[in-house]
């Protein structure tokens, strides 16, 4: 392969990378976010609204983590239909069930790009170093992380300013009209309210930010020390982004 054809390769590689970078890290956080820590934790901060029809501290922690089991298992919506409160009611309606079908689907798709973006960031940085040198390869990733973090300046933003508006706007996004607004005596809005989203969102926005600068911190150290070993003596020609 030919030098010019060597940096075409690793110029483009270096840009999918890091164009690529900000949905890995977002995805990554989401994940981290599908734990029963993240519920568990949540519930019990300060402030944390309590639940007018009656569901306590540990009804809470019963019923929300089998929520979360099954967005993550391989059972049909039946692992849920099945649920009956002491009382022998449903604990969840049809319409419920539906929206956590629904649920399932997107978190599988999300997982399942999540995973394809591991290893296309790995091919991708394979190539960029391989086509390019150690240098491009940082740099990408110091631009990706870049992106990243104005991606998440400007979510934070939103969350702050107008939660609502995101709110609804991820839900009209991936949810057909109608199929995601429950009543305040649902099970989903008694154990997943308003607050719980916006401080999901705002774990999303912290994690990823601190991970896009945790790597931006990695790479500039990176690039100052391939400087330092450039000034340092004779090296081979880098290829310039």
């Amino acid at each position: 392969m030919s030098e010019i054809a060597r940096a075409r390769l690793a110029r483009v590689a270096g840009v999918l990378l890091s164009a690529a970078l900000p949905f890995l890290l977002i995805l990554t956080s989401v994940r981290l976010l599908l734990t029963p820590a993240f519920v568990r934790i949540e519930y019990r901060l300060p402030g944390f609204p309590e639940d007018r029809y009656g569901f306590t501290l540990q009804d809470r922690l019963r019923w929300a983590p089998v929520a979360l089991d099954y967005l993550l298992n391989d059972e049909g919506i039946e692992f849920l239909g099945e649920l009956r409160f002491p009382d022998g009611s449903r604990v969840y309606n049809a319409s419920e069930l539906q929206h956590m079908l629904d649920v399932k689907q997107l978190t599988g798709l999300a997982l399942s790009v999540w995973q394809g973006l591991i290893a296309l960031a790995i091919l991708l940085g394979a190539l960029t170093a391989w086509a390019g040198s150690a240098v491009s390869l940082w740099r990408s990733l110091r631009r990706g992380a870049l992106w990243t973090m104005g991606l998440m300046a400007a979510l934070a933003a939103g969350i702050a300013l107008a939660f609502s508006f995101v709110f609804v706007g991820f839900h009209e996004l991936f949810f057909d009209p109608g199929t995601w607004t429950f009543r305040y005596s649902d099970t989903l809005i008694r154990l997943f309210p308003e607050r719980f989203w916006r401080d999901a969102f705002t774990f999303i926005a912290a994690g990823t930010l601190a991970m896009a600068g945790l790597l931006l911190l990695i790479a500039a150290s990176q690039l100052a020390r391939l400087r330092r070993a450039q000034s340092a003596g004779p090296v081979p020609d880098v290829p310039r982004d």
